[in-house]
């Protein structure tokens, strides 16, 4: 089945009270639009970076009392996980779809990569465009955009992820609701594509491939 596009009533999902019915609605609404934009980009994202690309649709299993406020489809190297693996991401919150490049705080080798990150910062700086967005912390919607930076600060993201047990760095783009629903399945589909050949390369530095 092809992907269709979103719609206000995949934004809605995040307003409906209680874990079992906002679970409920998820599981019917989103995450098989999910499991289509996994098979759609693996093999893409494969292309783009040389690694296998295994998809992972978030289940928000560990939940008991707060029912999720965003949901997404990662995809990494490893099969089993991509929490402690570089890896990208295409979600939604009530208000905005997020695509990702992401290394966040389960990473063991986060260290390493945020050092190959400080060294290509001055490359890195020049070419993510302004547009675009960094955010500090996967389970918050704030975002900083790229145009908003100096290189120091950049830099300082990067000494951050390094130092900061806790710390993350994500780059991508975020759209508005209305906007994502705009663009329909195929203008979607585009941009995402855009994006992904956009952060590729940071993937390439985390993991140092040439």
């Amino acid at each position: 089945m092809e992907f269709g596009g979103f719609t206000n009533e995949d934004f809605d999902v995040f307003l409906i009270d209680g874990l079992e019915p906002r679970m409920e609605a998820l599981k019917n609404t989103i995450r098989p639009k999910l499991e289509q934009l996994g098979e759609y980009f693996a093999p893409g994202l494969a292309a783009l970076t040389g690694d296998e690309m295994f998809v992972h649709v978030a289940k928000h299993a560990r939940r008991t009392i707060n029912p999720p406020k965003d949901t997404w489809v990662a995809f990494a190297s490893n099969p089993r996980g991509y929490k402690m693996l570089p890896h990208f991401q295409i979600g939604l919150w009530n208000t905005h779809l997020f695509v990702w490049f992401a290394v966040i705080y389960e990473a063991p080798q986060k260290e390493v990569m945020a050092e190959r990150f400080i060294k290509k910062a001055a490359k890195i700086y020049k070419e993510i465009p302004k547009e675009f967005s960094w955010s500090l912390d996967h389970t918050k919607p704030d975002t900083i955009k790229h145009e908003q930076l100096s290189k120091n600060d950049l830099l300082a993201q990067f000494e951050r992820l390094k130092t900061i047990k806790k710390a993350e760095l994500l780059c991508g783009f975020t759209m508005e609701r209305d906007r994502a629903i705009e663009l329909g399945s195929q203008g979607l589909l585009e941009q995402l594509e855009s994006v992904f050949t956009t952060v590729a390369p940071l993937y390439k530095i985390a993991q140092n491939i040439k």
